[in-house]
């Protein structure tokens, strides 16, 4: 990111992360490249099945919260 930015000389990043220069030349084309098509994508399957599936467990989570509730109720009212 900071070879990106352009704000610092490779050679003082490079030197800083204690790596060859060439490698942040390398790092810097090649995030320079490929961030556009990140950027572009739009959400695939897998994340539509991933947040389907995180409502689902919501959905469980507070259906099993009632059940407790219900339950603690239950065995509190058979002590009296």
């Amino acid at each position: 990111m900071e070879a990106l930015k352009g704000i610092e000389p490779i050679h003082t990043i490079a030197a800083r992360h204690q790596v060859h220069p060439m490698q942040v030349s390398k790092w810097k084309k090649e995030a320079a490249a490929g961030l556009p098509e990140v950027f572009a994508r739009k959400p695939g399957a897998e994340a539509r099945a991933s947040k389907d599936r995180e409502k689902e467990l919501f959905e469980e989570i507070g259906r099993l919260k009632m059940e407790l509730e219900w339950l603690k109720k239950k065995v509190g009212s058979i002590g009296d």
